[in-house]
C-alpha cells in the first residue's frame, strides 16, 4: 500500500488520503527523495526496490529530485480537510512542497514586499544623513571665532536656577544690561544731588562769611567817625 501511494504521489505530486496514512507515507517517501539526489545506479535500484514502478522512478529523478536538491529535508505538507462523511476519519491532502505553485508565488510576493520595505527605509536613513549633513555648518579659519553668547547665557540661567530662582524669575542677558544702565543711572543721580547740596552749603558759608564782614567794616568805620 505504502509503495504504491508513494508511486502516486511522485507521479501526481498530490494525493488525498487520511491524516495517519500520510503521516505513514511521509516517513517512507522522504528517505527515498534523499536518496534521489545522487543520480546513481545505486540510487536507482534503491529507489526502485521501495516503488515497484518504473515510470515513478523515471519521475523521481528526472522532475523531483532537481527541484528538492537544495532543500535539506520536508520535501511533503501535510493538508487537513476535516472529517470525512461516514467513519468521520480525518482526511487530508499530502502534497510535495516545491510542486504547489499558488504557496511558492505567495512566498515570492511576500519576500519582495520585505525587501521594498527595506529599501525604503534605506533610503530615508540615506536622506536623514544628508541632510543633516548639509544643515550643520564647519566654520572656517576665515570666518573667525564662533560666538559664544548662547553658552554664556545658557550659564547664566543655569546660575540663577542654582541660587533658587525659578524660570519665571531668572534673568536673561537683555535684562540684566538695562539692570546695570538702571543702577549707573541712579547713581549719576545721587551724585548730582550730594554735589548740588555742597554747592548749596558752600553758598551759604559765603553768605555768612561776607554779611560778617560788612558788619566789621561798619562798626569799623563808625569807629573813625567817633574819633
Amino acid at each position: 500500500m505504502l509503495s504504491n501511494m508513494a508511486a502516486s504521489l511522485i507521479l501526481h505530486k498530490r494525493i488525498k488520503t487520511t491524516v495517519a496514512k500520510a503521516k505513514a507515507l511521509r516517513v517512507y517517501i522522504e528517505p527515498i527523495i534523499t536518496k534521489s539526489k545522487e543520480d546513481t545506479t545505486h540510487a536507482r535500484r534503491f529507489a526502485f526496490g521501495y516503488l515497484q514502478d518504473k515510470k515513478a522512478v523515471a519521475e523521481l529523478f528526472r522532475e523531483v529530485s532537481p527541484k528538492v536538491h537544495d532543500r535539506p529535508g520536508g520535501y511533503t505538507r501535510i493538508l487537513k480537510l476535516g472529517q470525512r462523511v461516514g467513519d468521520a476519519a480525518e482526511v487530508c491532502f499530502i502534497e510535495l512542497v516545491d510542486f504547489n505553485e499558488t504557496m511558492l508565488t505567495a512566498k515570492a510576493a511576500a519576500e519582495a514586499k520585505v525587501t521594498r520595505r527595506s529599501r525604503r527605509t534605506s533610503r530615508k536613513k540615506a536622506g536623514g544623513e544628508t541632510a543633516v549633513k548639509a544643515t550643520t555648518k564647519i566654520p572656517s579659519k576665515d570666518e573667525g571665532p564662533v560666538s559664544r553668547e548662547p553658552e554664556a547665557l545658557t550659564t547664566k540661567v543655569e546660575d540663577a536656577k542654582t541660587a533658587g530662582m525659578t524660570e519665571s524669575e531668572t534673568i536673561t542677558e537683555p535684562e540684566v544690561d538695562d539692570a546695570a544702565e538702571t543702577s549707573v543711572q541712579a547713581e549719576d543721580a545721587a551724585e548730582d544731588v550730594v554735589d548740588a547740596d555742597a554747592g548749596a552749603g558752600l553758598k551759604e558759608q559765603e553768605a555768612k562769611t561776607g554779611g560778617q564782614k560788612t558788619e566789621g567794616e561798619e562798626t569799623e568805620g563808625e569807629k573813625e567817625e567817633g574819633k
